[in-house]
């Protein structure tokens, strides 16, 4: 039998390479975040009636649906994307008090930058007495730097894992229902019409606030079944928000400012 080698793809390895200082701009779909909500319900630890912390809420996406939910969303994000939302830098609380607002609310639900994603569950646990739920790789539990300074004692009450993959695209949401125009990868200046499709897969890891301070290394893993994102997918999921720039952000191939619904240039992760 030949043997081949493996393969080093981006999305097969579930890595992508982002800058330090770069704001790892992956929003994420809407049907993802419904359905938290709807497991947080089933749990009886649902957010009718609460007040929602978001602070990495992008251009809305996560926002969005957490208010079909919430009583509140507390939206914030270190950088204004035009969505209208306070420019807060979260893992810095004086941000929140020099501007007067040090609300952290009752629950915390976000998709942080990655490689800030154990501070902001520290921050995140320290600051908000409710549910504080991270959307992550799945391969996030991997690591003994991150075993030692978080899971060792301290592992998430659950990790709700998606049988279906989750799309994320740098810059905006893609209908995985929708073909765009696609770049053909070493072939420069050649396009292909394609539906969007990632290898990576993805998580939310929930912390449960009835078993706080409890001390804990074992995490319940709940499959979030196939047909969840027909099921939860709303009209209007896909729109564009806020400011989108062409070759920054992966869309469009006019420079900054409008562009091509149908063209994307970025990277899928």
């Amino acid at each position: 039998m030949k043997r081949t080698g493996q393969n080093r793809s981006s999305a097969v390895m579930a890595q992508r390479h982002e800058a330090l200082d770069s704001l790892d701009d992956f929003p994420t779909p809407c049907w993802a975040t419904r359905a938290l909500c709807e497991f947080l319900q089933a749990e009886d630890i649902g957010l009718h009636g609460r007040r929602v912390r978001e602070p990495c809420a992008n251009r809305g996406y996560m926002v969005r649906p957490l208010q079909e939910y919430a009583a509140e969303v507390i939206a914030s994000d270190i950088f204004d994307y035009g969505a209208g939302y306070a420019v807060r830098d979260y893992l810095n609380p004086m941000s929140d008090l020099l501007d007067g607002d040090d609300d952290d609310g009752d629950d915390l639900v976000t998709n942080q930058p990655y490689r800030l994603s154990v501070e902001f569950v520290l921050e995140g646990l320290r600051r908000v007495p409710g549910v504080c739920a991270f959307f992550l790789r799945s391969n996030w539990t991997e690591g003994a730097e991150r075993y030692h300074s978080l899971f060792h004692g301290n592992a998430p009450t659950f990790q709700l894992q998606f049988s279906e993959r989750v799309i994320l695209a740098k810059g905006r949401l893609l209908d995985p229902d929708r073909k765009y125009r696609f770049p053909i990868r070493k072939k420069p200046g050649q396009f292909e019409w394609r539906k969007p499709s990632t290898a990576t897969s993805y998580s939310w890891f929930v912390w449960d606030p009835r078993r706080r301070g409890v001390w804990s290394d074992r995490t319940t893993i709940v499959w979030i079944p196939p047909g969840t994102r027909q099921a939860l997918t709303r009209p209007g999921d896909y729109d564009v928000v806020g400011k989108v720039s062409a070759r920054g952000d992966g869309l469009g191939d006019d420079g900054p400012g409008e562009a091509d619904q149908n063209d994307f240039l970025g990277e899928v992760t």
